[in-house]
């Protein structure tokens, strides 16, 4: 188990990330979520708050090219299920949540993103809070090597995580072009119990020609409330 510095340090552009988990002390589950940029279009965003979590949106209106790919909502709650994404399926989650279903149905109804030739890969994951303990999956949904002809899509799924631990998944490998994909299992890394020192650790970790916004939620798991910090570079 690693600190999340130790993995952002080097990389210049992991693109988006998600982090789930739980704080050290057992009492709080841990969402992160983190957005990088390097054309013009991808920089000029920030993370605003929501009724139900909160979305990204145009830092400067009048520059903003294409929303298509990029205005989204990132985080929302349902019950006591909290979904976190990097893409516009966290409503695709949601609608199909809300209606019964479950969240592998509704990412099986999705693939990575059309944005040639990166076919970005869409990272996805919820967090379910019940019986004083918490449960997590997470997911990937990308490209098979590069080929646009085949969408490859995987689940992660941890029940009962350990306490102080968390795991963290992200769209690129590295900087490149076209931009590799993550490969591998979602990485396992430390969390610890106050959200402040986490969240300046991630965001003094990104790259800073590249980091756009960061939001970090902790939860408590025994329902008596939450806390949220939002970092974005365009203030």
């Amino acid at each position: 188990m690693k600190s999340i510095d130790k993995f952002l340090d080097n990389n210049p552009y992991p693109g988006r990330g998600i982090i789930v988990g739980k704080t050290n002390d057992g009492k709080k589950a841990v969402i992160a979520y983190f957005i990088m940029g390097r054309s013009e279009n991808s920089r000029n965003r920030i993370f605003t708050k929501t009724d139900d979590g909160i979305r990204t949106q145009a830092y400067d209106e009048s520059k903003l090219t294409d929303p298509s790919l990029i205005i989204y909502s990132s985080v929302r709650t349902i019950g006591d299920v909290h979904i976190v994404t990097n893409g516009d399926q966290t409503d695709t989650v949601y609608e199909y949540l809300e209606r019964g279903d479950t969240f592998e149905n509704a990412l099986r109804s999705r693939e990575f993103e059309p944005d040639k030739p990166n076919y970005t890969p869409r990272i996805s994951g919820i967090v379910t809070i019940c019986d004083d303990d918490l449960s997590y999956t997470l997911s990937i949904l990308k490209s098979s090597n590069g080929n646009p002809k085949s969408c490859e899509r995987l689940f992660y799924e941890y029940s009962a995580p350990l306490n102080g631990q968390g795991k963290f998944i992200h769209t690129y490998k590295c900087d490149g072009d076209p931009l590799p994909s993550f490969k591998g299992e979602p990485k396992t890394i430390a969390i610890n119990d106050d959200i402040d020192s986490f969240t300046s650790l991630i965001w003094n970790s990104l790259n800073k020609d590249n980091k756009v916004s960061l939001f970090v939620q902790y939860i408590a798991i025994d329902g008596s409330g939450e806390d949220c910090r939002i970092v974005n570079k365009n203030q």
